[in-house]
């Protein structure tokens, strides 16, 4: 990374403005697409930092509690750590319509209205020229790859599809994501695409510049990296594909090629691991099973043929070594640019730790991930197209194995039992977020669970 250079002076400010804006943020916050917590009321709101990102715009991190209030030096309570950027005017735009959080009537904010900073084109600007030089705001530190130069005036324009980050397209030409729920520690999101860049892994985007907080513990906080203007993510070509008629298994066998391309650079780019700890992740797939099947009562009938697809993994082949991986992939986290494809998102599952997500892994893992994602794909309209699932499928091993030099495929108990301990996971949320799509899981549960695969 760049070394950072120090600006101008830029003031902290103080915890006083929370009197003006917690009622605000209580209210605001739960509406959220990315707010984690909308089963349970925010019963706490403490400020992390508060920095004067520049005029008229706030930096926050804000810790949101569903019970208990944090002491100094002891654990949080129940919650988490958000990263805001509110914009503060006295005479706002009549404008900024749903970026509006509403109009502080006490504190120091008194009289002046807050809205979502990142919805507005003037603050959006303003944070691009603030992370086209590299220096220091507060305890904000912002940094840059040093072989791109971003130009100025890109003009902002806020995505609508994510839900657990926020993103902006610069221009068309470089995107932002800036992470909402932070953790201390870097974030794998710029750890890996920066990683990968060094191998010379042309199926990443590479970071461009990005900024952390060192307080009260260093975290990532956002990055910049080239955006693939004329790219259309997997999800949308497939879905595409099943309207038409048309045939997917060219490029799904395409896709397992770069899979393995950027399983092949991880692996040199990263400490690899022993052999997958068969016992271990069965016992951790086992109690994953169990949890699930206990909030779900349509799982129950099908635990003991899926336990036995977890068992099996003490006997089978451990395959490859563990290393790291994406942790999330599947149709939606794949672009295809002309006749190329490329892997983004390596965030992994926010929701998980993230040392959890940073660990060594089998990357079979991700290979389960992305065949569940055929499947999902292929039971969108009825009727249901289970064979096209399977070319796609059997196409996407196929070029994994043209690349990786192993076939996924001959790792039958071992795929068996991530594809298994992933459909598990989908239950579990179709039925918490979306329960019209549960049948889709359910039919993988029964495939799995009945006939071994």
């Amino acid at each position: 990374m760049q070394k950072t250079a120090t600006p101008r002076p830029v003031r902290t400010v103080e915890a006083g403005p929370m009197a003006s804006l917690a009622g605000l943020l209580r209210e605001w916050l739960p509406r959220q697409r990315w707010f984690a917590g909308k089963d349970r009321p925010v019963t706490d709101l403490a400020l992390v930092s508060m920095t004067e990102l520049f005029p008229g715009c706030l930096h926050l991190l804000v810790h949101a509690g569903h019970g208990g209030v944090p002491t100094p030096g002891g654990t949080p309570p129940a919650g988490d750590c958000y990263q805001l950027l509110l914009g503060v005017r006295r005479h706002p735009s009549p404008r900024l319509g749903r970026a509006l959080i509403g109009r502080a009537e006490e504190g120091p904010l008194a009289g002046l209205t807050v809205f979502d900073a990142l919805q507005d084109p003037r603050s959006a600007q303003l944070l691009l020229e603030r992370l086209r030089q590299p220096g220091t705001a507060g305890p904000l530190r912002f940094e840059t790859a040093p072989s791109l130069t971003v130009p100025s005036g890109l003009v902002p324009r806020l995505m609508d599809a994510e839900q657990s980050n926020t993103s902006l397209v610069y221009g068309d030409a470089f995107i932002l994501k800036l992470f909402r729920r932070v953790q201390p520690g870097i974030n794998p999101d710029l750890e890996v695409p920066e990683a990968l860049a060094e191998q010379e892994c042309r199926r990443v985007p590479a970071p461009v510049a990005w900024f952390r907080t060192t307080h009260p513990q260093e975290a990532t906080l956002g990055v910049l990296q080239p955006f693939l203007r004329d790219a259309h993510d997997g999800w949308a070509l497939a879905l595409r594909a099943l309207a038409t008629g048309d045939d997917f298994t060219a490029q799904a066998r395409q896709l397992g090629q770069a899979t393995a391309e950027v399983h092949l650079a991880l692996a040199a780019a990263f400490p690899t691991g022993a052999h997958d700890e068969s016992v271990r992740t069965a016992s951790t797939m086992t109690e994953r099973l169990d949890a699930a099947a206990h909030a779900v009562p349509a799982l129950r009938p099908y635990v003991p043929g899926l336990r036995a697809a977890f068992g099996a993994l003490v006997l089978c082949d451990p395959g490859p070594p563990a290393q790291r991986i994406h942790g999330d992939l599947h149709l939606g986290q794949v672009l295809r640019a002309g006749r190329d494809w490329f892997v983004i998102d390596f965030e992994g599952e926010p929701s998980r730790p993230l040392a959890e997500r940073r660990a060594a892994q089998s990357p079979v893992r991700d290979i389960a991930g992305m065949l569940r994602s055929f499947d999902y794909a292929a039971r969108q309209r009825r009727p249901w197209r289970p064979e096209w699932a399977r070319r796609c499928r059997e196409a996407f091993c196929a070029g994994y194995a043209d690349r990786a030099g192993w076939d996924p495929r001959k790792k039958h108990g071992l795929l068996r039992a991530y594809e298994t301990d992933r459909a598990v996971y989908e239950v579990l949320y179709e039925a918490r977020h979306r329960p019209d799509w549960l049948p889709v899981p359910m039919a993988a549960i029964e495939r799995l669970a009945v006939r071994g695969g």
